[in-house]
């Protein structure tokens, strides 16, 4: 529970006479969680992290009582309680974005230098998992013996497609067109719908899911999910429980299913595949998100430096 005292009301904040001295759990109960169901498309995220990280240790607090020195030791505590600095994060994103959403709709009024917007936490070097060919095979041997019917095809479509789980788990047979080699995503993270391109062996692994379906009595058609859960009849929640078994049984617990989309982008990279190309392949909306890759195969790099080299060498001058 935040120790920090609770200041008098701000004096430089002039609120209007007639908007309502609301709380932070009122607030967001009341305007910015209606807000975001119908404006965000992942609202149940922000709905776990006020519950758990906010509502009690904050919700009491008006929102002009919300300075800054109160919200830094809200901060502070949550270090102090060992959080990843790349979660804390997400919380201070919530914050001030419900903030500025409370300026905006005239719930706080005027400008105070003691509430601006918290500054996110130093993350450090962004850090990446890829899993190497050996690896590789004892997870997907660990996953084929797990007891979960779909773990070892999930798996490997997501290591042949660059998927992401949420794609793959919420996959219909109608959006596969196998004439076309093409996995048409109806909206990705982005909101945006995409294509993802199928090879033959992502192919294989389809049929293979369809027949291990049919096998267990379930329904394949178009708008059946591809990896139907045998006991809800309908999309898998997740994977996770049957992945840790496996992934722990395969001595990977540090892996994680998103790393199987890393890995995906590793192999393309080290085997020549440019940068824009894997953009394409993966679905990233911008090269930036692409550029994490780009230290993967640095021999590439100076092999090409090698193509002006010789360019220039050749002149004779």
């Amino acid at each position: 529970m935040i120790s920090f005292f609770r200041q008098s009301k701000t004096t430089d904040l002039q609120r209007s006479s007639t908007a309502p001295l609301l709380t932070l759990n009122a607030f967001f109960d009341q305007h910015y969680f209606p807000h975001a169901k119908a404006t965000k498309r992942l609202s149940y995220h922000d709905w776990s992290i006020y519950n758990t990280h906010l509502r009690e240790q904050l919700g009491s607090y008006t929102l002009d009582e919300l300075t800054n020195p109160v919200l830094d030791v809200w901060v502070r505590e949550q270090v102090v309680k060992g959080y990843k600095r790349s979660t804390i994060n997400k919380h201070i994103h919530l914050v001030n974005r419900m903030l500025n959403l409370a300026r905006h709709w005239g719930h706080i009024m005027g400008y105070s230098k003691q509430q601006q917007n918290i500054k996110k936490l130093a993350t450090g070097d962004y850090t990446q998992r890829f899993l190497n060919e050996t690896e590789i095979e004892g997870l997907l041997k660990a996953c084929r013996a797990n007891s979960n019917p779909f773990l070892y095809l999930f798996v490997q479509l997501l290591l042949l497609t660059g998927a992401r789980k949420g794609e793959a788990r919420c996959m219909r047979w109608r959006d596969v067109d196998t004439v076309n080699r093409i996995w048409a995503v109806p909206r990705s993270k982005n909101g945006r719908s995409r294509r993802i391109v199928l090879s033959s062996a992502a192919l294989s692994t389809l049929d293979s899911t369809r027949t291990q379906a049919l096998h267990l009595g379930l329904p394949t058609k178009p708008d059946n999910y591809v990896f139907t859960n045998p006991k809800t009849l309908t999309a898998y929640h997740s994977f996770y429980a049957s992945w840790f078994v496996a992934r722990d049984r395969a001595d990977l617990s540090d892996v994680r299913i998103h790393d199987l989309r890393h890995t995906y982008a590793s192999m393309l990279i080290n085997s020549g595949v440019s940068l824009y190309e894997v953009q394409t392949l993966l679905g990233h909306s911008s090269m930036q998100m692409t550029q994490r890759y780009a230290h993967l195969e640095p021999n590439l790099l100076h092999q090409r430096t090698e193509i002006v080299s010789k360019t220039i060498s050749g002149l004779g001058i």
